[in-house]
């Protein structure tokens, strides 16, 4: 047997290629964008490291060019999920007991086949398939998947070095197991990386994963699953499988083996699933672990001291990359009377600078939003607030969907701060805003905190330090990600670790090794070299 102690040292952030005009990055990814729209995919699920067909198929097609056909996945029934809990737990065994080094080098591989090989082929499926721009993509899909599986395998090794110290004559050794059982992995569409980063952040500790991707981010989860097989994770350690939300937690939850979830999506949903597993609680081999992050009404508070410029390109890149399609996109924003005129002219007048259309048009800053069912949803905001004496639209505030699901990126200005646009979760192209008394910024600061159930990003934009102080302290709970003087997106992996508490999840902040524990078991072991042979302690003694 050989043994070492294998170091995997902390990286470096992967590098953002600009794909400016003329750079080989361009060229590069409009070559595979046009290679993916002459074809049709065949997408089967990935179940015991077969590939499975059913002939029940659903349509892929890109958000803002609902006429085109991307291709088409396989769509599960209630046998394929048992199916792949079968084939997990198949794999468990050997998967867990598998050498440290030996994994980690499969998820160092993928990082770099993704690096490299598929960099173009990943960021191109996210942009056709998600209606992202190419930064969006690469930042995401690229960069932050990349960063997720260089950083996790760092993390994890600094984990399995922790020990604890041992007294004279006895050894205190600490193991770090898989769970009993598998995983279930739920991710969303908005985020490549995050599809990506929830199975494989389990499956790298020694877990089994059951993946259940959403239907309109299939198209690039069938990427990172080539590029895994080709990484070489053996066959049913991560099973992929296209089955609705509902079956799929209900036979996942009443399984003995069920051992944790791992989920990004709506808060409605995860709070179903955390309820049927309570009721399921009796049913399994130990507790389960309950990982979330499920959403946010995300604010950018202004104060009298800020700079309108500063402010203004906080809200038009915070609320409005991506479509507004972010956790942690800002969707309420306070602006202090001094500067509320100065701000709204500046927000106003970048809007009406960007472009909207086709991710194959790089000039385009706004692509589409994710389905009809969203943009219809996002209309119906925009149009309730046409009509309301409590609000008024000052920028967009027209929609269109006869090529793509296309909106204007739109600022609705209110004059009640619990407007239910400044309440409620829209997840699209829409930003309230609200103009409070500058000199009552202490009041502000209490609407703030209380307005909203969510409490995963904010931002104070400003440059008096007391009032960053007193927000920062003031705010503590308001946001698991808090920013100063900065828009509040963009959480790099390793640098802000991602998360927020209340109605916006667990917390457990991805991108840091907080989240690795989650889907360890510690066991203690103690090794006693020259065992007592009397039970009699000196304190029996009579003299």
């Amino acid at each position: 047997m050989n043994t070492g102690y294998f170091q995997y040292p902390a990286p470096a952030n992967e590098p953002v290629l600009s794909y400016a005009p003329g750079s080989p990055e361009r060229a590069g990814l409009k070559k595979q964008l046009a290679a993916f729209k002459a074809e049709v995919a065949d997408i089967p699920m990935y179940i015991g490291g077969e590939e499975v067909r059913t002939g029940e198929t659903v349509d892929l097609r890109p958000p803002h060019e609902i006429k085109h056909k991307l291709g088409h996945f396989h769509q599960g029934k209630e046998s394929h999920v048992k199916d792949a809990i079968a084939a997990a737990l198949a794999a468990r065994e050997k998967w867990a007991n598998m050498d440290w080094e030996q994994r980690a080098g499969i998820f160092l591989r993928a990082a770099d086949l993704i690096a490299t090989k598929y960099r173009f082929h990943i960021n191109a499926a996210t942009m056709l398939g998600q209606s992202k721009n190419p930064f969006q993509a690469e930042i995401d899909s690229a960069c932050e998947l990349i960063d997720f599986l260089r950083f996790n395998v760092h993390f994890l090794s600094e984990i399995y070095r922790q020990q604890p110290v041992s007294a004279p004559g006895i050894h205190n050794r600490m193991e770090y197991r898989p769970l009993e059982g598998f995983v279930l992995a739920v991710t969303p569409f908005n985020f490549t990386a995050i599809a990506g980063n929830l199975p494989t952040s389990a499956a790298m500790c020694g877990n089994v994963v059951v993946w259940k991707p959403a239907n309109t981010q299939v198209y690039a989860a069938n990427i990172i699953m080539k590029v895994l097989i080709e990484a070489g994770l053996p066959a049913g350690v991560i099973n992929l499988v296209y089955a609705g939300g509902p079956l799929i937690g209900d036979i996942c939850f009443a399984d003995p083996n069920f051992a944790g979830i791992h989920f990004t999506g709506s808060t409605g949903v995860f709070q179903t699933m955390w309820k049927t597993i309570g009721q399921n609680i009796h049913k399994y081999k130990s507790y389960p672990r309950i990982v979330g992050e499920t959403g946010g009404k995300d604010f950018v508070l202004i104060h009298k001291s800020a700079d309108a410029g500063i402010a203004a390109t906080a809200l038009a890149r915070g609320a409005f990359e991506y479509q507004g399609q972010k956790c942690s996109a800002a969707s309420r924003a306070y602006l202090p009377d001094n500067l509320a005129a100065d701000i709204k002219s500046k927000l106003v007048a970048d809007l009406k600078t960007m472009k909207m259309g086709s991710t194959e048009d790089f000039s385009n800053f706004v692509n589409a939003v994710i389905d009809e069912k969203s943009f219809d949803k996002i209309a119906q905001y925009i149009e309730n607030a046409k009509k309301d004496p409590k609000a008024k639209i000052i920028a967009g505030g027209n929609y269109d969907k006869s090529v793509g699901y296309f909106i204007e990126p739109t600022v609705i200005e209110t004059t009640d701060p619990n407007y239910v646009t400044m309440c409620e979760e829209i997840f699209g192209p829409v930003l309230t805003i609200y103009t409070y008394e500058a000199d009552k910024f202490d009041e502000i600061l209490v609407t703030v905190d209380s307005t909203s159930e969510y409490a995963l990003t904010g931002a104070i934009i400003a440059q008096d330090r007391y009032a960053i102080e007193l927000a920062t302290r003031k705010l503590a709970n308001s946001a698991g990600n808090f920013y100063i003087n900065d828009k509040p997106t963009g959480a790099v992996v390793g640098q802000q670790p991602f998360g927020g508490a209340r109605a916006s999840g667990t917390n457990d902040k991805a991108g840091s090794m907080l989240n690795l524990y989650r889907w360890l078991s510690a066991r203690s072991i103690k090794e006693t070299f020259v065992p007592a042979t009397d039970y009699r302690y000196p304190f029996l003694n009579e003299a």
